[in-house]
């Protein structure tokens, strides 16, 4: 894991702030909201269930997208509670703020922030929620550091991640791109969105945070994608904005042979009603 002292922190925050303000990108988050949500449930359900998300809180959801897992929250801690759900680009807090609306849940607002410096008072929250976004965090520990802060006491952060690049999804999709298109070298110094992939990152990162009671856990279970398995991939090219310069390799005279090889390979996860796709993940916790 590189020390955030030897990049430029404010230069990767910045990349990250276009990826995924991208219009196009946007659009995607909007395009696939309900089946992704749908695939992702179990990861939801786990963080629900470890993190004690029950009736009454007051929950703040990280890099919340178009709404979920916030929208659920909201559900689970009833009209006593409320959720903050937050983004650093204000269109895409848009879509989220449209998919809670039509999920006629109404205990939720939405806030543009920047995890790294949050704008609320110190022990405001019973828990702070991240599904799959800290690893775009460009100083990850000041990161988690501030939702310590804005945890009362005995609080929880809960948090979720991509596992490694060696797994059934990946291996049925990127790995069958960069035999046609020019992977350039990873830089060293700088963080990406494999960087909790290792055994122990996760736990190193809030225990330097200052948590307690910290686990860690590498999950690889299956996930339902309730639509065709050749989704799943028309899926991960609109929203995957760290792999839009990736993609954009691609000649447009080859783009279908690669994209019908991919969706090939994906057709062996076929199952009724869509497919049974296996996904590893990281998910961590601790306790202020």
């Amino acid at each position: 894991m590189p020390d955030p002292m030897t990049y430029d922190v404010e230069r990767f925050k910045e990349l990250n702030r276009e990826e995924w303000t991208d219009p196009a990108v946007i659009d995607g988050w909007r395009k696939w909201h309900k089946p992704f949500s749908q695939w992702f449930r179990p990861v939801t359900e786990k963080m629900v269930r470890d993190g004690e998300i029950g009736s009454g809180m007051r929950i703040l959801d990280l890099a919340s997208g178009s709404g979920e897992p916030a929208i659920t929250f909201a559900q689970m801690v009833g009209p006593e509670g409320h959720v903050t759900a937050t983004d650093f680009g204000a269109e895409m807090l848009s879509v989220a703020e449209a998919n809670a609306s039509e999920a006629a849940v109404r205990n939720i607002t939405f806030r543009k922030a920047d995890a790294h410096a949050l704008p609320f008072e110190d022990e405001s929250f019973d828990r702070v929620t991240c599904r799959h976004g800290v690893m775009y965090f460009g100083d990850h520990v000041q990161a988690l550091c501030e939702a310590r802060r804005v945890l009362k006491p005995n609080g929880k952060v809960v948090l979720t991640a991509n596992g490694p690049f060696e797994q059934p999804f990946f291996e049925h999709t990127l790995v069958i791109l960069m035999k046609h298109v020019e992977m350039p070298p990873p830089d060293p110094n700088a963080p990406d969105g494999l960087r909790f992939s290792p055994e122990g990152v996760m736990r190193s990162a809030l225990e330097s945070a200052g948590f307690r009671d910290v686990r860690e856990e590498h999950l690889d279970p299956t996930f339902f994608w309730p639509r065709p398995p050749g989704d799943v991939w028309r899926w991960f090219v609109d929203i995957a904005a760290p792999f839009k310069p990736l993609l954009a390799q691609l000649p447009e005279e080859k783009r279908k042979e690669v994209f019908d090889e991919i969706e090939s390979a994906l057709a062996r996860f076929s199952t009724q009603g869509g497919a049974n796709v296996p996904f590893h993940y990281v998910f961590g916790m601790g306790t202020k």
